[in-house]
């Protein structure tokens, strides 16, 4: 399944949202080394039920539209 996600970052609070275009992510992580699109995964993990090796950034490594498979 592919997802198509708007990313806030440096959030008070984590939460993921379905919107109609896709999906809002709000992470607390910076987008530094990784550590943002990593949160994302995580979080993106919790909500669908999966391990996050399932869950692979497809475009938008340093932006805030991003696009994930989920397998």
């Amino acid at each position: 399944m592919r997802i198509f996600t708007t990313v806030k970052i440096r959030a008070k609070e984590e939460s993921v949202e379905k919107v109609a275009q896709g999906y809002k992510i709000s992470v607390k992580a910076l987008p530094v080394d990784g550590k943002a699109n990593e949160a994302i995964r995580k979080l993106l993990s919790k909500h669908f039920k999966v391990p996050p090796s399932s869950i692979r950034l497809v475009s938008g490594q340093a932006s805030k539209h991003k696009v994930f498979d989920i397998l």
